[in-house]
């Protein structure tokens, strides 16, 4: 049976705004909320950037159903791991079994200009958020924690509000190293839509699948997410309009690696093509054709598909995703 989530675009709304779209998507029927957690957005102009676990306190008072989750948080830099267990006990504390923590490795633009560090190689990031993982989860099953990592310490720690069962712990992965870690040490796996297809088939769903097998855990209910990115409307034009809020997507990993200040990712942004901002999109007006093409990630192994859509109106769009998509969705996938 597959899930259906809703991405909280928060580099594009105000929070209170998006906060009403959120208690919409739960109200028109999406099973999952996800909020990103920026530092900076990732353009200057009307951009935004919410503190995620404030927000997703106001979120879970506001809805009664929804899992909700950070689609990624990076708990290695801005944030000390104990402080970002401490926070998700809490919210788990006030939502049981409706919180997840989405993590990865982060990236400069959030990193680096909220605490002027140098940016390290992948080696150490990847290696600081292995060490959170061991760490969070230390804090939210054990009574005193005395921690001595290479990169994080505690001296006789304890979550005092924590919920009965430890928060699920999702990784964010775009490469072999950390899709197995994913597998292994994870709850649940993200990654998103609209890159090359030999990434998912040959390197991300089976070092997934690896890891997994790997695992001390119990991996049985284990969760494939995938964001998928969609533009749906009535009107095909405006669909494709509308991936232009969203162009900073479609840089390469290349192009954007390095940039850490939000005018910067805006000029290259804007300087895009309509055809390349498109790029990573499902964009249609034919919800046949949407559901044909998420069918291809839903083959892969992806049972959780959360919807990012670019447009201003994410009212107009979770009323036609609604209306229109989701029902063939579940029709057909459960």
């Amino acid at each position: 049976m597959i899930k259906i989530g809703y991405k909280a675009s928060a580099e594009q709304f105000a929070p209170t705004k998006l906060l009403d779209f959120s208690v919409m998507a739960e109200q028109v029927g999406f099973d999952s909320v996800w909020v990103s957690d920026h530092f900076q957005p990732w353009k200057h102009t009307d951009g935004h950037a919410p503190f995620s676990m404030a927000w997703l306190g106001a979120l879970g008072a506001r809805t009664s159903r929804i899992v909700m989750g950070t689609s990624v948080l990076t708990p290695t830099f801005r944030y000390h791991p104990s402080i970002v267990a401490q926070a998700f006990g809490t919210l788990g504390a006030m939502f049981p079994e409706r919180v997840i923590l989405g993590i990865g490795t982060g990236e400069g633009l959030n990193e680096v200009p909220s605490t002027g560090m140098h940016w390290p190689e992948f080696k150490e990031r990847f290696a600081r958020m292995r060490e959170s993982v061991t760490l969070m989860r230390k804090l939210w099953s054990e009574e005193r924690v005395t921690f001595e990592g290479q990169y994080f310490k505690t001296e006789a720690a304890t979550i005092y509000d924590r919920p009965e069962k430890m928060v699920p712990i999702y990784i964010a992965a775009a490469g072999a190293m950390v899709a197995k870690y994913a597998g292994r040490a994870g709850d649940g796996f993200i990654c998103t839509s609209g890159k090359a297809p030999t990434l998912y088939t040959d390197t991300l769903i089976p070092n997934v699948a690896e890891g997994i097998g790997l695992s001390t855990r119990d991996q049985s209910g284990y969760d494939n997410m995938i964001e998928v990115k969609v533009s749906f409307d009535t009107d095909k034009q405006r669909a494709l309009e509308d991936t232009r809020h969203w162009a900073a997507l479609a840089l390469s990993a290349e192009e954007k690696m390095s940039v850490e200040d939000p005018v910067e990712m805006e000029r290259l942004a804007d300087a895009l093509p309509l055809e390349r901002t498109a790029k990573r999109w499902i964009v249609s007006n034919d919800a046949e054709e949407h559901v044909e093409k998420i069918k291809y990630y839903y083959d892969l192994g992806f049972r959780h598909l959360v919807f990012h859509a670019p447009g201003p109106d994410q009212a107009r769009f979770l009323k036609l995703y609604a209306d229109h998509v989701m029902p063939r969705l579940r029709a057909q996938f459960g």
